[in-house]
């Protein structure tokens, strides 16, 4: 077996007299693909800092073979020495890398590259800096969080391009479906410790709710072999008891054992504050349109909800989801079309934005107000302490300032602000956003048992598969068409997320290329950067999938197979069908791209 590109073994560090990693190792192969994965403030991000060698551990080996690349996502990149976007991601190519590598990744990921970098949003922020760390193609990417800020179709495309490429991965997320599509190992870290299985995220749950209830196990023995000790003590004859001192200090021991083990985090308590129940009817648009300038945001919505409705958003960033949302709920007003909202309505919202508080005000202000140290919770008081306590803030930290919160406590604050209303309607505008796997089970469940209405806005395809019954898509031109069931379903029933994407995918057909009108494409001089690279790279692909074709169809063919393992049949055969249709289109588009070289270079 050959040595691991990069090897941390028995790493450990302590912030503040509290051990926050303490025997903890990290192995990443040649090509290897890793999720790191527990909870909230667990150390995931301070040992991806210690791999990639940003800081320092306290005890601990750390090994980089020689010669290894290595690039670490930032979270917050440094633009100051860059006029452009395509400046900044320049600069983290090294001497032999593909110059065209960066212009190429921006376009993918939506810039040009001419951007001034004091403009970018967070998303953009976010792609920038993707871009930055892919354009030099190293042996090992260390990616914290990649998909946070990105929309549906950035997160799928990102997720098709680390699938072609050969570095090893390491991942943090809390996107389920990006870890399990993309995984293949899984490192687990809890409470300062690392263990590892050699199956992907897919695997994970059941191994590690396996892995709790045998060391709940082990401990209840623990308990029961103390106290059989203690009655030892207590009852045995006095001469044999002195005369056992080694049988004292054993307890003494066990009792130490017990003292000192660190039990799993618990888990957050949350719970909607309902109102009274609406009416049945919740809301009904009709014709709802919105246009800002000459670009239509919102064109002829009608919908109708009822009560104890699912309702998702979905869409590419600047498609237009939050506007919708607003019109729904009445915020803001049409431009044309009408709105009724039902009776006894009382919406609350989470909003997309979570810088709205004061970073210097305290968490026990936040949820309180200001001056008092009650928190109303469905029209009832609550001490704030204990309300903390259910969103797994410590009593300590009631008085520290917001802007000394992680994100994922910021993302636990603000959804305690919410769920302290009354409401029958919950408007949740990304509410995943930096919340770890265990809290995004919580609030699963929390909105599983909601009896009123939901509205949620996602980029989580996975949580939007669990909680929502139907779900709205634009079309591109200002349209949003409903579809039934979750994301998955969408994509079955034909919807896409991002229809700009998906057209630019869909070539035309031979025939209809070649008898097209030929000025718009004469007018079009050069072939960009991406679609030199596609010609490129399209064969190689087109090769891989007829490959896979072959393999599917020998074993397909098999007479027995079907009666052996009807489920995996039926695998196969979804896997035959979906690389067929991804052959089918990359052929149009390289046919189209082939008819686009010739015709330019022959004007």
């Amino acid at each position: 077996m050959p040595p691991p590109l990069l090897q941390l073994s028995d790493i450990a560090l302590t912030f503040g007299g509290k051990p926050l990693l303490e025997n903890a190792d990290l192995s990443v192969g040649r090509g290897e693909r890793l999720c790191l994965v527990g909870r909230n403030g667990s150390g995931k991000s301070t040992l991806l800092k210690i791999a990639s060698g940003h800081v320092e551990a306290d005890r601990g080996l750390r090994f980089l073979q020689p010669g290894a690349t290595i690039r670490t996502l930032a979270q917050e990149p440094d633009f100051s020495a860059h006029a452009s976007v395509l400046s900044f991601v320049e600069a983290h190519l090294a001497p032999g890398d593909d110059a065209h590598a960066a212009r190429y990744l921006l376009e993918e990921l939506g810039l040009t590259g001419d951007e001034d970098p004091a403009t970018l949003s967070g998303g953009e922020k976010r792609r920038a800096a993707l871009a930055a760390v892919l354009a030099p193609d190293p042996d090992i990417l260390l990616l914290d969080e990649p998909t946070n800020h990105l929309d549906l179709p950035t997160i799928e495309w990102l997720e098709a391009e680390l699938k072609s490429r050969k570095s090893a991965l390491v991942l943090i997320s809390h996107d389920r479906r990006f870890l399990t599509n993309l995984t293949t190992a899984t490192v687990w870290l809890d409470r300062g410790v690392t263990r590892r299985i050699e199956e992907g995220f897919g695997a994970f749950e059941a191994w590690r709710d396996q892995v709790l209830a045998e060391e709940e196990t082990a401990q209840h023995k623990l308990g029961r072999k103390i106290a059989d000790e203690e009655h030892w003590l207590r009852y045995g004859v006095t001469a044999r008891r002195k005369r056992n001192v080694r049988r004292l200090e054993g307890l003494l021991s066990l009792r130490r054992e017990k003292r000192e083990h660190r039990g799993p985090t618990g888990k957050a308590t949350l719970e909607a504050a309902e109102a009274e129940q609406s009416g049945n009817l919740v809301l009904e648009a009709k014709g709802l349109a919105k246009s800002y300038g000459n670009q239509p945001i919102v064109r002829d919505v009608s919908l109708r909800l009822h009560r104890g409705d699912r309702l998702g958003i979905v869409g590419p960033n600047g498609s237009g989801k939050t506007t919708l949302l607003s019109l729904l709920t009445g915020q803001i007003q049409p431009d044309s079309g009408s709105l009724r909202l039902g009776a006894q309505l009382e919406i609350a919202a989470l909003e997309q934005h979570r810088d709205s508080l004061d970073p210097e005000s305290s968490i026990t202000d936040a949820l309180t107000g200001g001056g008092s140290d009650q928190v109303m919770v469905g029209g009832k008081p609550r001490h704030v302490v204990g309300y903390m306590k259910d969103f797994l803030f410590s009593p300590e930290q009631a008085r520290s300032p917001l802007k000394v919160l992680s994100g994922g406590e910021r993302a636990r604050l603000m959804l305690a602000r919410v769920l302290a209303r009354p409401s029958n309607l919950l408007v949740l505008d990304e509410p995943t956003n930096d919340l770890d796997l265990e809290t995004l089970d919580v609030l699963q469940e929390m909105l599983g048992e909601y009896a009123g209405t939901l509205i949620l806005i996602s980029h989580d395809r996975d949580f939007l598969d669990r909680v929502v019954e139907r779900v709205l898509a634009p079309d591109g031109t200002g349209r949003w068409i409903a579809y039934a069931g979750g994301y998955s379903d969408m994509l079955a029933q034909g919807g896409t997320v991002d229809p700009r994407r998906a057209a630019a995918k869909v070539a035309p057909k031979a025939a209809a290329a070649l008898h097209a009108p030929e000025q718009p494409r004469l007018a079009r001089r050069k072939l960009s950067f991406q679609d030199k690279h596609q010609l490129e790279t399209l064969p190689v692909a087109m090769e891989k999938l007829r490959g896979v074709i072959r393999k599917l169809e020998v074993k397909l063919a098999d007479s027995g197979f079907y009666a052996r393992d009807p489920k995996a049949f039926g695998e196969a055969s979804a896997l035959l069908a979906k690389a067929q249709g991804e052959l089918e289109g990359i052929e149009n588009r390289w046919l189209e791209l082939e008819i686009l070289r010739e015709e330019i270079e022959g004007a």
